[in-house]
């Protein structure tokens, strides 16, 4: 089986090199806030539906390889051959054997709604295998019910059908999706998992398999999928230059390529003028993350910047996460170096680490951040990182509370299973998932208000 995991970069590069929660860490950041002017006091508009599964629900997620892959051969056109042999080679009882040893290593207990353990997971095997399974339908039935018993909602199967077209899912604009593999270095290269025939990267020449070396002339050798597939998103219609490498032995091309698909901005924001005070607001709403999610929110607060705003107003109400890495992004934009932007925690230890800021913040201005019982996954993790690093104060309501994390496995005949393998953890060391994060104000505070908060943290002064 081969795991793969929504969002990259993939799991098992993220997870592996750090401690998890209560490892390393100093003390606990204070509370803080912010000034926040009644000309904002408007609703947020209507957000995007996706969830975050690792990132999300399936939908509007990005696919990146967490573990070894086969080893690569030259391209000889005999892949639908290959895969209809690896179908054939694995016998109905194997299959749902090896479904249950997914579970087995990787589920995560705090998930399930009923009574877990590897004890009764044993059993479980056994009363399923008892007798022999007569075709590869009851196999997949069997494999349901199975899951289905664990009483977590995101822990589930998929037909070989639903694994084709999730592992083919393209936020690059131009028909593809990259997965991370390691390389002898001790690096990784972004290899092509799926592709849609007959988008652009496949008729310009493009296949399954190649690596992509560079965009636009930059390399992209170390970089992360995520960010290989933001390099590649641009306007509907417009050219793109990559240079790949065909197959494992194959030759070296530069194509040009012209996007296809367009991904919308969540991104909107105005200038506000704060009541009786010279100074402005720049108010910024995320609907959703998504592949642009970032790239579009520094060009805003460039630009809000620029236009005088001395502080700021992120609002994720009604936002329901999408791609968690893009949120994981947009947090350190406003971090300083050496922050906490999550911990993940599980029963591997590749899952547990601490993911933090590398660099400075764009801007060291307080925010103020909206949010309500709609706001979750990705936005929670945006929410409780700049909360609990002192860089916002919250105000609304209690978030909604998805902090689990999935990875989803392919198996052997081209099915798979999505499975809960961890959660996220706040840098304050919360529970996130079925808890939410409890705001600081319900209403928004006046000005003399935030700027006691504000003390609390050290801060003395508002722009």
């Amino acid at each position: 089986m081969w795991p793969l995991s929504y969002l990259p970069p993939a799991p098992a590069q993220q997870l592996r090199a750090h401690p998890g929660p209560g490892s390393g860490r100093g003390p606990r950041p204070q509370p803080c806030g912010l000034p926040f002017p009644d000309a904002l006091r408007t609703a947020a508009a209507a957000a995007a539906v996706s969830l975050s599964l690792i990132y999300g629900n399936g939908v509007g997620a990005a696919f990146a390889a967490s573990a070894a892959q086969p080893t690569e051969v030259c391209r000889n056109g005999g892949a639908e051959m290959v895969e209809e042999v690896r179908a054939e080679a694995v016998t109905n009882e194997q299959l749902v054997e090896e479904a249950w040893e997914v579970v087995n290593e990787s589920f995560l207990p705090d998930a399930a709604s009923r009574p877990w353990s590897p004890e009764m997971w044993m059993q479980r095997k056994q009363d399923v295998l008892q007798g022999t399974i007569k075709s590869r339908a009851r196999a997949h039935d069997i494999i349901r019910k199975m899951l289905a018993s664990l009483g977590d909602p995101y822990t589930r199967f998929l037909s070989p059908s639903e694994f084709s077209k999730m592992s083919k899912y393209d936020m690059t604009g131009i028909g593809l999706n990259l997965r991370e593999i390691p390389d002898e270095n001790g690096s990784f290269k972004l290899m092509v998992l799926g592709l849609l025939l007959d988008g652009p990267a496949y008729s310009a020449g493009v296949r399954q398999g190649d690596e992509l070396l560079s965009v636009n002339g930059i390399d992209v050798k170390g970089k992360s999928a995520f960010d290989a597939s933001s390099m590649l998103q641009g306007p509907k219609e417009t050219f793109v230059t990559i240079k790949v490498k065909h197959g494992d032995c194959g030759p070296v091309e530069s194509m040009k390529v012209q996007r296809q698909l367009v991904t919308r901005t969540p991104v909107f924001y105005r200038l506000e003028k704060r009541e009786n005070n010279d100074s402005s607001v720049g108010y910024i709403h995320i609907t959703e993350f998504n592949a642009v999610a970032k790239k579009d929110l520094v060009s805003a607060l460039k630009r809000l910047q620029k236009s005088g705003a001395s502080y700021f107003v992120l609002d994720l109400r009604d936002n329901l996460g999408g791609l968690v890495q893009a949120g994981i992004e947009t947090a350190k934009l406003f971090l300083n170096k050496g922050d906490t932007v999550i911990y993940t925690a599980g029963r591997d230890r590749l899952v547990q680490k601490a993911i933090v800021a590398e660099s400075g913040p764009m801007i060291a201005t307080p925010l103020m951040l909206l949010v309500n019982n709609r706001t979750a996954s990705a936005s929670e993790i945006v929410a409780s990182a700049l909360h609990d690093n002192c860089k916002a104060v919250l105000v609304g309501e209690r978030t909604f509370g998805k902090g689990l994390i999935q990875s989803v496995f392919e198996l052997h005949d081209g099915s798979g299973i999505v499975v809960t393998v961890g959660k996220y953890v706040t840098p304050n060391h919360k529970d996130i998932n079925g808890n939410g994060i409890e705001p600081d104000y319900n209403r928004l505070p006046d000005f003399n208000e935030a700027k006691d908060f504000l003390s609390r943290c050290g801060i003395k002064e508002l722009s």
